[in-house]
């Protein structure tokens, strides 16, 4: 609450500015008290300003959520009542507002002395020691740029009509996008944004790394070829809370603060560049906005300002949109300029040039540091890939995941951009591609990593009228194909409207090996996800839907484990068979995932049919929660029928075994037989030529004893 303050307005003195300066030249005015559908009662106040008409210039609150152009003629245009000048919407502004410099203030008095508040534009040269930075100071980590004053605050005392505005300051975009905690996470509500354009024919979205030349650093493009944003739907994506696709079907925006909390998380400033092709005999028109937290807090604003610039086709070129007066479109022109990555107006429209005629390119720039001064993304890991730094990231992960395969995306899916937008969507438009540096992202699907799957029905329980309702969840449940290893991957990965949510959620822990392997998929349409994107609402139904899950985990662990080299569980039947798990029905302890402890109705079911595994048993179960004991027993009976037939398979196959040993002996024997045999002949053979050497030698010695001595000689 610290960044929202409440002012009163009174009606505009006739020849003194609300800053006591007389005489001095009417400046441009920014008002940033959005007004929600009810605000039309207010009636002219602030000449249209409250109704969306932001005709003092091309500045815009960030809180603008209706008509930019405030009518759709020209007719229309000449009865809008103008409010151009600060005399005569008496808001009080910072000072130095409008000018494209930051103010000559007392720095120690307007911002304390502290280097997390001390900024400086792209168009100033970088200090030497401050490397390839885009800001001087030292408050480039994300979670310490919060930490500065803005400047001293001006009257509030004033009033119009009695009415009260809310003003915002500029921390709450900090604030508001400390809502990520999960950098990556930030990525997918930008690439949300992209895949809703999928209605407007966009057939690709880029994610890449883009050279600061101005300012020797790295920025992030996120590039998309929809039908881009008219001038009003430019202003309604940099105001909070304004969401047109929230009443769409098949959208998956609808809390109109995706892109502000993105951007911010990533980066502290982004620039974007809109063109929308002409539609029902309007011209054609592109537009330019900045949203730069550096510009705020460098010139000591108190308001969220946001530069905007914006062109009409007359054939053959482009013409400017003027709102007020061409003094107000050259500030606004020199603004964006002095804290952009660009140098001229015609830098900026080349950008356009990029986009063919139709699409939203964002830059994102001054992107967030780590305590190491490094960058929290890191572009070198891999040149086709943007992943994380820090304790997101563990080598033994990496090198697990080469291994296995089948368990890469749990492994990865948590540094790595590429591996976690792969897993992102559950079905990808036909004909659309997400493509990160320079390559495709192959789409993929987790049931792909898994094996002996089930299917189960889940059906939730109406809390409003108490029966069960039509929406429901198909469960598919199945053991990694890694699991023989005992890798420990499990988890449920829940998506809501074809968004991944909750990845590889872990809902049963236990002390040793129960539940490792199994991984399940399903789409949860009837729990409300979080407003990042990264998890859900804590509501009744969304505690039962986890009690659900444990219990299928726990009943297809237990009577598929020994598949994979476990030991077979034969624990307690129902919701307690085993004691040492901490699941959500079972831990008193506070260390279940949910602290909502509500009794699962008896009305509420899940039906479960499986896909036909290795040894052709389906283990189709179906039952309430009242039969589940006979429905146990029963499988317990159809265990042992299966193992008695393994037994007497086991058997006949050492039968078998048997009888070729048996076959071996005897061909053995023969063999040996027959070494026998021919080992006699030749011992024979030996005999008889030693006889017949015996003979030879006797025969000579009878011969030379007959010849005597003379015979010798």
């Amino acid at each position: 609450m610290d960044d929202i303050h409440v002012k009163r307005e009174i009606p505009p003195p006739s020849s003194t500015s609300p800053f006591g300066f007389p005489g001095r030249e009417p400046v441009p005015v920014v008002d940033l008290c959005s007004s929600d559908d009810d605000s039309d009662d207010i009636g002219d106040l602030a000449g249209g300003l409250d109704d969306g008409r932001c005709n003092s210039g091309n500045f815009v609150g960030v809180k603008r959520a209706r008509d930019a152009f405030g009518a759709s003629s020209e007719a229309d245009r000449s009865n809008v009542k103008k409010v151009t000048t600060v005399e005569q919407l008496a808001v009080a502004l910072p000072e130095g507002f409008g000018q494209s410099n930051p103010p000559p203030v007392n720095m120690t008095q307007a911002i304390p002395a502290n280097p997390c508040n001390v900024f400086r534009p792209m168009s100033s040269p970088p200090p030497p020691s401050s490397g390839v930075s885009g800001r001087v100071g030292s408050c480039k980590q994300f979670w310490k740029a919060g930490d500065y004053e803005g400047a001293p605050g001006v009257n509030w005392d004033l009033s119009s009509g009695g009415f009260d505005h809310v003003r915002v300051h500029p921390k709450f975009l900090h604030s508001n996008a400390t809502s990520h905690k999960w950098a990556l996470g930030a990525f997918a509500e930008l690439l949300d944004n992209a895949l809703d354009e999928v209605a407007s024919g966009a057939t690709y979205v880029k994610v890449d790394m883009l050279e600061n030349n101005k300012a020797g650093n790295r920025m992030l493009l996120i590039e998309d070829n929809g039908g881009g944003m008219d001038p009003e739907k430019m202003r309604q994506c940099m105001s909070l809370g304004y969401s047109a696709k929230s009443k769409l079907a098949n959208t998956i925006g609808q809390y109109g603060n995706g892109f502000k909390t993105s951007t911010m998380r990533l980066g502290a400033d982004v620039i974007v560049f809109s063109r929308c092709p002409g539609k029902d005999g309007k011209s054609s028109t592109q537009s330019i906005g900045l949203l730069s937290y550096t510009f705020l807090r460098s010139t000591g604003k108190e308001d969220i300002v946001v530069p905007m610039l914006d062109y009409e086709r007359r054939d053959p070129e482009w013409s400017k949109i003027i709102r007020s007066s061409l003094s107000d479109w050259d500030k606004n022109v020199e603004t964006i300029v002095q804290w952009s990555p660009f140098s001229s107006e015609e830098d900026l429209l080349h950008q356009f040039d990029l986009m063919k005629d139709r699409g939203t390119r964002i830059i994102i720039y001054n992107l967030w540091e780590d305590d190491q001064g490094m960058l929290e993304l890191d572009f070198d890991a891999d040149p086709l890939d943007i992943q994380l730094r820090g304790v997101n990231r563990e080598e033994k992960n990496i090198k697990m995941a080469s291994q296995f395969p089948n368990s890469r995306h749990f492994l990865t899916y948590k540094h790595s951009l590429r591996s976690y937008v792969s897993i992102l969507y559950l079905r990808i438009p036909p004909g659309f591609r997400i493509i990160l540096r320079g390559k495709d992202v192959e789409h993929h699907s987790v049931v792909n990593d898994m094996m002996q799957t089930e299917q189960i029905t889940y059906r939730p329980q109406s809390e409003s009228y108490g029966f069960t309702t039509n929406m429901s969840a198909i469960v598919i449940i199945g053991f990694v194909k890694d699991a023989k290893h005992h890798v420990d991957v499990q988890g449920f990965n829940v998506y809501h409207k074809n968004r991944l949510i909750k990845p590889f959620w872990r809902i049963w822990n236990t002390s040793g090996s129960d539940g490792r392997g199994v991984i399940g998929v399903l789409e949860a349409n009837f729990v409300e996800p979080a407003h990042d994107k990264q998890g859900f609402e804590r509501t009744t139904v969304l505690s039962r839907l986890e009690s659900r899950l444990v219990q299928m985990q726990k009943n297809y662990w237990r009577n598929n484990c020994h598949k994979i080299g476990y030991a077979p569980r034969h624990g307690k039947s129902g919701h307690g068979y085993y004691q040492r798990d901490s699941s959500p029905e079972n831990d008193h302890g506070g260390s279940a995932p949910s602290k909502i402890k509500t009794p699962t109705p008896a009305s509420e079911k899940f039906y479960s049919s499986s896909y036909p595994n290795h040894n052709g048993d389906t283990g189709v179960y179906n039952g309430k929660d009242g039969t589940l004991l006979e429905e146990e027993l029963r499988r317990e009976k159809e265990r042992r029928k299966a193992l008695e037939v393994e037994v007497q398979l086991a058997r006949q196959k050492i039968e078998e075994m048997n009888k070729e040993q048996a076959n071996l002996i005897e061909i053995f024997s023969e063999e040996r037989d027959r070494r026998d045999g021919e080992e006699e002949v030749l011992r024979n053979k030996l005999e008889e030529a030693s006889n017949t050497i015996d003979d030879l030698l006797n025969k000579i010695k009878k011969l030379e004893g007959s010849k005597g001595p003379s015979w010798r000689h």
